[in-house]
């Protein structure tokens, strides 16, 4: 016994003496953390967290791969050479490839382990739209959610479809019960809509009714029994189209015996349709209706979604509603995860009126416009000219336009300059083009590239401004974040603001005021990227008007970008965004998956995300071949359990 205790002391003391002589640093760690203490931990430490970014204390390759967005974009600052700022002593060369080298090998190798991450997607509510078109496919009602449910919470990456923001509130349940009345009231109140849902069940021949007598007589069956048999051929349809699936049979008794239970529960005459109508009202209400919920599997790996699962993100992604006939029959009968069977049906849904849907819905919210439909943001007496109908014309001019590149030509570079715009007569009159007749909007060629693409359009300008002046600002920040995706760091506590008064008197030159402001040197690093791309859009007025001057003084739209391009004007602006294909293909590629999944890009999605940057790059921006691509990418058709632990470590936050 005690040879055996000196062995163990031996061994352990052995291993102490060792362990003490090691260095328990890797090299590649080491080499991080000193490069990053001497240039970034000052202004990114937990005391002061300059931007909301921390850089102090990444003392191991997890946590590094765990906040790997974070460090890819401070990467992508260091080559660029924004980061340091220059008023901070600059990196070596020597020390910039270390830096790269060492923290990019750790984020490659975190990829190549987590490849087959699909990245999880919880139970997603469904929107207010998504809710509103989906009664309208199922019932023939057209409700508007919008108007009669509680607003969301934001935070959901700018889109009303994100899962986790999708909370289901008290408030929120009892306007789903007294809206599944509403729209039932309203089905059942239209005779043709109503038959349409539910036949009437005794339009059947003399001698079926005797058939039916004799039944109730000599058997143990009711006359509820053979009401629920003839309501069963409406209720089980009815509840498979909202819950997107087909029923189980556990699924299928419950409903009938609610029906069974109403039905004999009254002595109205129209008993049978007051049953129908209850049971449709608590299949409105079911979660299985509410919420689009995929199964989970006792797997501890990823693994493909159903058919109807993947026919479900498909059809919700561009139409907000579940599967028309047939996808659901395709979904049956063939294999969604086929390539060529998925990819015929994208080209078929995006032919389909329903996709306006989606580019109203998607475009609406990317370019940060979609409050313009109910609410003004400008100052009613400042801009008595902004009517209710010039607002609905600016906002239907975006849905048109996207629907019309996504669908007809094609390509997503029109987004940024074109040589058409949709317009109606008043919109036109407000953007000084002549030759435009009647409310109905329609595609008008232009004749110079001013307002081709979003930056010409009156919603974007509209929304990028204040209520009583145009913001370089505002405008330049929108399109470093919503085109380039490269957004400026938050101000400082101390920033200040222009004077608002002075700012938006008539005649006040904004870019003096903010040459002033930006003379600061805690503004002159964000503004020094902001203004410039502001300042080109000045010719246009705080709704979007052209102008040529304020007041007396003439327009100074010309300016350099930080990156060194120097321009005058919206169209030679257009043009060197044109040229930033990279940063734009970025942008829209997260966008797009975002939307189409529900959740945000995470780490783990770098691999796929790069695959879609690539076909936008590689295909010359063709919107079909990027909607085939994302629809058919790893994560948009597979999914992952909460309780697979095994692919927890790169998306823990």
């Amino acid at each position: 016994m005690l040879q055996k205790v000196s062995v163990f002391l031996l061994i352990f003391s052995g291993a102490y003496i060792a362990a003490l002589g090691a260095d328990p640093e890797p090299e590649n760690i080491k080499a991080i953390r000193l490069i990053v203490e001497k240039h970034c931990v000052s202004c990114h430490k937990e005391s002061k967290m300059e931007g909301g970014v921390l850089l102090e204390g990444f003392n191991e390759e997890k946590r590094i791969a765990r906040s790997g967005h974070l460090w890819m974009k401070a990467l992508k600052l260091v080559q660029e050479g924004e980061m340091p700022p220059m008023s901070k002593p600059r990196m070596s060369h020597e020390e910039q490839d270390t830096l790269v080298k060492y923290v990019n090998q750790i984020l490659n190798n975190a990829l190549k382990e987590g490849a087959s991450n699909p990245g999880r997607v919880v139970a997603r509510r469904l929107s207010h739209d998504e809710y509103r078109y989906s009664v309208l496919s199922l019932t023939g009602v057209d409700f508007d959610a919008k108007a009669y449910f509680p607003a969301d919470g934001s935070g959901g990456a700018g889109f009303d479809n994100f899962a986790r923001t999708m909370f289901l509130t008290p408030l929120k349940m009892e306007r789903y019960y007294d809206a599944a009345d509403i729209i039932l009231e309203k089905a059942y109140a239209d005779e043709k809509l109503w038959r349409t849902l539910v036949p009437n069940p005794y339009q059947e021949s003399f001698w079926q009714q005797i058939v039916n007598w004799f039944i109730t007589v000599f058997s143990s069956t009711t006359t509820a029994d053979i009401a629920a048999e003839k309501a069963e051929k409406v209720i089980i349809p009815f509840a498979s189209k909202a819950y997107r699936r087909f029923l189980k049979p556990e699924e299928k008794e419950p409903l009938l015996n609610l029906f069974k239970k109403v039905y004999e529960g009254t002595e109205e005459e129209n008993r049978y349709e007051l049953a129908v109508k209850e049971t449709f009202k608590t299949v409105l209400l079911s979660p299985k209706f509410l919420y689009r919920i995929e199964d989970e599997q006792p797997l501890g790996q990823p693994f493909a979604l159903s058919n109807f699962e993947l026919a479900n993100r498909l059809s919700y992604f561009l139409w907000s509603t579940f599967p028309d006939q047939e996808l659901f029959e395709v979904a049956y009968r063939d294999d969604l995860h086929n390539p060529a069977v998925l990819s015929k049906q994208v080209q078929r849904m995006l032919k389909d009126p329903r996709a306006k849907r989606f580019s109203e819905s998607f475009s609406t919210q990317w370019f940060g416009i979609s409050k313009l439909k109910e609410t003004s943001p400008v100052d009613p007496e400042r801009f008595p000219e902004f009517t209710p109908s010039l607002r609905k014309a600016m906002y239907q001019e975006m849905s048109d336009y996207f629907h019309h590149v996504l669908t007809e030509r094609k390509n997503f570079l029109d987004l940024l300059d074109s040589d058409y715009t949709f317009l109606n007569e008043e919109l036109a009159r407000h953007y000084g083009i002549p030759g435009v007749r009647g409310e109905q909007m329609r595609k008008v060629t232009l004749q110079d590239r001013t307002r081709g693409g979003i930056l010409g359009m009156g919603s974007v300008l509209t929304a990028t401004s204040l209520p009583l002046r145009t913001s370089p600002v505002l405008r330049g920040k929108w399109v470093l974040e919503e085109i380039l995706g490269t957004p400026a760091p938050p101000p400082p506590p101390d920033a200040g603001q222009l004077p608002e008064e002075e700012a938006a008197a008539e005649g006040a030159s904004i870019r003096d005021l903010l040459v002033f402001h930006r003379s600061k040197p805690d503004c002159q690093s964000c503004h020094q990227k902001m203004d410039p791309v502001g300042f080109g859009l000045e010719n246009f007025d705080a709704i979007g008007r052209w102008r040529n001057s304020y007041g007396d003084q003439p327009i100074i739209a010309w300016d350099t970008l930080s990156s060194g391009e120097v321009f005058n004007g919206p169209m030679e602006l257009k043009k060197i965004l044109l040229t930033k294909k990279e940063a734009f293909a970025r942008v829209l590629a997260e966008k797009m998956f975002t939307y189409s999944i529900g959740r945000s890009v995470e780490f783990v999605d770098e691999t796929y995300m790069k695959q879609l940057v690539d076909n936008l790059l590689q295909n010359d921006f063709n919107t079909e071949m990027f909607m085939i691509e994302l629809v058919n990418s790893y994560p948009f058709r597979y999914k992952v359990n909460d309780n697979t632990d095994k692919f927890k470590v790169l998306t823990k936050k």
